[in-house]
């Protein structure tokens, strides 16, 4: 296969994984300003310049722009795509700025920026809830078959048998959960509270550190605890099963992000593990060859992603208005506009610099900088 079929691939297949995720979010924002009476100008996915669009009977402009990063949903009165508050809406005639987002009540702006990133969790509960009702529901007992020799649950005193009930004091449902929490603390203390021969122990193991690299430039340290599992069970459960499994699978990713994003801000782990549009790209063309299955679930994944990012409390993001909103509904007046403004400016400041980290992340984990530095030596 050529690399230029191969890179019209990937991107193709990073559209399909992204262009639907980013419409659910905004169409999120965009459902819950229509149920408050919030008028939305314009409905975009992607960002720049527009490709193509039409406009409702309502005086939306929906619209499918140059560049497929990203989208927004541009409700009256605000000055543009970042929802930032547009002074000029007081002038507005009383019915135009009624409709205007500012207009309503704190309570009522929150619920409408919360609705983007909810929206994508309870897109991923749905896409779950799908893959877990073809391929079954994972449901390996947490009970050691087998331990390795020489490993770190050697050294630790686990035995054939065993069945842990928590890592790190979480509880853990199945082995694959069990495995997982592991794989993240390599070279970490953790206590694994056991059940052997009806008592309940508290053993502490510190998995070994073990990098990996598959090939195609995904590298990474993962912890390994030197034991297997028996038969591997997936069970075909009912709706209310499924959903369960579906609601705990989003759970576990979601402590997994703040579990990662902890260890890098205390230096536990290299922020070069850091991925953005580039490598969520290259992901959705290697995901694909799997099959559809397979990238479905990996589209579960990216709207977690993208609902956990939008909620960080940053200026810009979902989660700095929503900082705005609490502290406004504290102070009962809001932040003063040149507060406002300074934030906003920091805040894409921050983004910038982190899109900028992250891309070179991205160039570095595609052995970039490797051949450029081999062309310059």
């Amino acid at each position: 296969m050529s690399h230029v079929l191969t890179l019209a691939i990937t991107i193709l297949c990073f559209i399909a994984a992204i262009g639907p995720l980013i419409f659910v979010h905004e169409l999120g924002h965009y459902l819950a300003g229509r149920v408050f009476g919030v008028k939305a100008e314009m409905f975009s996915i992607g960002m720049g310049r527009e490709l193509f669009g039409w406009t409702d009977k309502r005086g939306t402009r929906w619209k499918v722009s140059a560049l497929p990063i990203g989208g927004y949903v541009k409700f009256a009165g605000d000055m543009g795509p970042a929802s930032t508050p547009d002074p000029a809406w007081l002038a507005l005639p009383p019915e135009q700025r009624a409709q205007t987002l500012q207009a309503k009540p704190v309570w009522q702006r929150f619920l409408v920026v919360l609705a983007g990133p909810v929206t994508n969790f309870i897109a991923a509960i749905a896409i779950f809830t799908l893959y877990f009702g073809i391929s079954g529901v994972p449901q390996t007992p947490a009970t050691i078959a087998q331990v390795v020799p020489g490993t770190a649950a050697a050294a630790a005193g686990l035995r054939p048998g065993d069945h842990i009930v928590s890592v790190a004091r979480r509880p853990v449902s199945n082995f694959e959960d069990m495995a997982q929490m592991v794989a993240l603390r390599p070279g970490q203390r953790i206590d694994l509270e056991i059940q052997r021969d009806g008592r309940t122990l508290t053993v502490p193991v510190t998995p070994q550190r073990r990098h990996f690299s598959d090939g195609a430039g995904n590298e990474g340290d993962v912890g390994l605890l030197g034991v297997a599992s028996g038969r591997s069970v997936q069970k075909r459960e009912g709706v209310l099963g499924t959903l369960g499994a579906s609601l705990r699978e989003t759970g576990n990713i979601l402590r997994t992000m703040t579990d990662v994003i902890g260890q890098i801000l205390g230096g536990e782990r290299s922020a070069k593990e850091l991925g953005g549009p580039l490598k969520i790209a290259q992901f959705s063309g290697q995901v694909a060859t799997f099959g559809w299955l397979p990238f479905i679930r990996f589209m579960a994944f990216v709207s977690i992603n993208l609902g956990f990012i939008n909620l960080l409390p940053i200026p810009l993001l979902d989660g700095g208005h929503l900082l705005f909103y609490i502290i406004e509904g504290v102070r009962r007046r809001p932040l003063p506009a040149q507060t406002q403004e300074w934030a906003f400016r920091s805040g894409l400041a921050l983004l910038l610099g982190f899109m900028l980290f992250v891309t070179i992340n991205d160039l570095g984990s595609f052995g970039l900088w490797r051949k450029l530095a081999g062309l310059i030596g």
